[in-house]
């Protein structure tokens, strides 16, 4: 017997690696983080306000600025192939940023700031759309029902710049006051240059008069409102919002998370009411993610559970494919890797979790940080995850790098010859 256990023996757990950089800057814990679409930058936001650009290459800072004020700090970062040499920054401030990036690091001053009016601890979130998704904004036009938003729209197609698409932010909208429904949702804002339009998803109105409603539409219209504020009484408030465009679509989709672990669909050609909801949290549902397909994401909350859904557009309904049970609860970001092969989320425990996107299995648990991480995010190529935390650093890994080309062309070919 001891023989047979010595000939074999058990099989050990490779150990987690350890990051391949830590950037250390930060005087304050870090918020968010994200890289940059196509250059070697990564940029990351502080609780003080600082806003920090790093090169990827070097590991070294390259600027920083003072985005927003100390007290309300910088709690989310953004970039995308539509910003193009632009970043997005919002702050617990009201208030979110874009910058230029220069070469000699971001411009001094903010290009524009859209005033939010809201001051809680949702992050923004840039529309997300699929590589082969072409915008046309038909479906823009008919969900904002603005003039001036129109006729932007028709100057871009006679430009022959609309297949770029819209540059679209969706943020959880503020409470309205006690004289109006609560029916404020999220909006989002549809921006052209330094013009932003704004278009809410799920409006509100005051509580029309006894005579206004013997009017059939302002009745019917009224008894909307008042079913979205039970809905969203119910919900509480807004913590996690991500905004795409449906494989092959040219409108929007919303995905909105809740104080009581419901995510809830919208399409913004419809706004008044959600397409589907499901409740997959005991308790607030604090991070969601979508994929690269935008047909399923990944979410967490306040509870001991991970859980891996999917979209089934036509029907405009969820689909649960696993639940993961946690040791320990607290999920405060996630995110899924541009290839959709795996995808990560950032533990309240300082830990941060790996697992494939396919099949649900835990591939690894990433132990440097020392605090609470806020945030993970993938690079563009899928060969750096980042991620960030409390203990005001940041750090990169090398995960599982995705397959060259020669790679999978060896690959073939010794298949082939089997």
């Amino acid at each position: 017997m001891a023989l047979a256990e010595a000939e074999n023996p058990p099989r050990r757990r490779r150990p987690a690696p350890d990051p391949v950089a830590v950037l250390r800057g930060h005087r304050a814990a870090v918020n968010d983080v994200c890289f940059h679409p196509s250059l070697p930058l990564i940029f990351s936001g502080a609780a003080d306000g600082e806003l920090r650009v790093w090169d990827t290459a070097s590991h070294r800072t390259v600027s920083s600025v003072w985005a927003h004020g100390g007290s309300a700090g910088v709690y989310s970062v953004a970039a995308s192939t539509r910003l193009g040499n632009k970043i997005i920054s919002q702050g617990r401030d009201g208030s979110c940023k874009c910058w230029e990036i220069e070469e000699a690091g971001l411009s001094r001053r903010a290009l524009y700031t859209i005033r939010t009016s809201t001051y809680h601890f949702c992050k923004m979130s840039l529309v997300k759309s699929t590589c082969s998704t072409c915008c046309t904004q038909s479906g823009l036009i008919s969900a904002t029902g603005d003039i001036e938003s129109q006729s932007t729209v028709t100057e871009e197609r006679e430009l022959g710049t609309c297949c770029k698409g819209p540059n679209i932010m969706a943020i959880a909208g503020q409470e309205s006051s006690q004289n109006y429904l609560r029916a404020v949702s999220l909006f989002y804002f549809l921006m052209h240059n330094t013009e932003c339009i704004h278009a809410s998803v799920a409006s509100h109105d005051a509580v029309p008069s006894s005579r206004k409603l013997s009017n059939p539409a302002v009745s019917q219209k009224y008894v909307l409102y008042k079913s979205l504020k039970q809905m969203f009484h119910r919900c509480g408030l807004c913590m996690a919002v991500q905004a795409f465009f449906p494989c092959g679509a040219a409108y929007v989709n919303i995905l909105s998370s809740y104080e009581d672990g419901s995510t809830l669909l919208w399409d913004v050609r419809n706004p008044g009411l959600p397409v589907s909801s499901v409740k997959y949290h005991s308790e607030s549902a604090l991070s969601i993610a979508i994929d690269g397909l935008c047909n399923g994401g990944i979410s967490g909350g306040a509870d001991d559970k991970i859980v891996m859904f999917g979209l089934d557009h036509q029907k405009g309904a969820f689909i649960l494919r696993k639940e993961i049970k946690l040791e320990r609860p607290g999920i405060a970001g996630t995110a899924i890797r541009p290839d959709n092969k795996i995808a990560a989320t950032a533990g309240w425990d300082h830990r941060i979790r790996v697992y494939s996107y396919s099949k649900g299995n835990a591939l690894a648990v990433l132990k440097y940080h020392s605090a609470s991480c806020n945030a993970v995010t993938f690079s563009s190529d899928s060969k750096l995850l980042a991620s960030c935390s409390a203990d005001t650093t940041v750090a990169l890994w090398e995960l599982y790098p995705p397959k060259t080309d020669s790679q999978v062309g060896l690959k073939t070919r010794d298949e082939i010859s089997q």
